[in-house]
């Protein structure tokens, strides 16, 4: 338990001071660590600080996964935009019934949240054991039904308990 709270801390902080930029001002910063110490007891306090709940032993997996999704990102961003901008707008939407292999709502959330992040397909309803989602055209829905991404989210996922 503890070493979540601290990497939870160091999260906070780290997140803190980057996006508040005043690493100058005394009383700016006392009360970013404030903040920061508040958010932690109260997350510890609400019984949310664990390994489902920050999950700091699955950041090598996740640092791994991020690079392909920035890829899958960047590939379907040429792909839509080469059938909405082409000479013939090939669009065919569809929704989708995919059955996925996530154990865990973390893992499940991924999924359905790097589906979403993808142009050309969004979530629209999950399930235990399924998602469905909105594909531009059938090559966009392919992308999904290949079934890589949900080996890669799994890999991310690590084994649950």
């Amino acid at each position: 338990m503890t070493k979540f709270v601290v990497s939870l801390a160091i999260v906070l902080a780290i997140t803190w001071l980057l996006f508040s930029g005043m690493w100058g001002h005394w009383l700016l910063v006392s009360l970013g660590a404030a903040s920061v110490l508040f958010t932690v007891w109260l997350s510890r306090r609400m019984g949310v600080v664990d390994r489902e709940g920050h999950p700091v032993h699955r950041l090598a997996a996740a640092l791994q996964y991020l690079p392909w999704l920035i890829l899958q990102v960047v590939l379907a961003n040429i792909h839509v935009t080469r059938r909405v901008l082409g000479p013939r707008c090939n669009i065919r939407p569809r929704i989708v019934r995919y059955r996925h292999e996530q154990r865990s709502d973390i893992g499940r959330t991924t999924l359905a949240n790097s589906i979403t992040l993808t142009p050309g397909t969004v979530t629209i309803h999950v399930r235990e054991r399924e998602l469905w989602f909105y594909a531009l055209d059938e090559e966009s829905a392919r992308g999904v039904l290949s079934g890589e991404m949900d080996r890669r989210v799994r890999r991310v996922e690590g084994p649950t308990p």
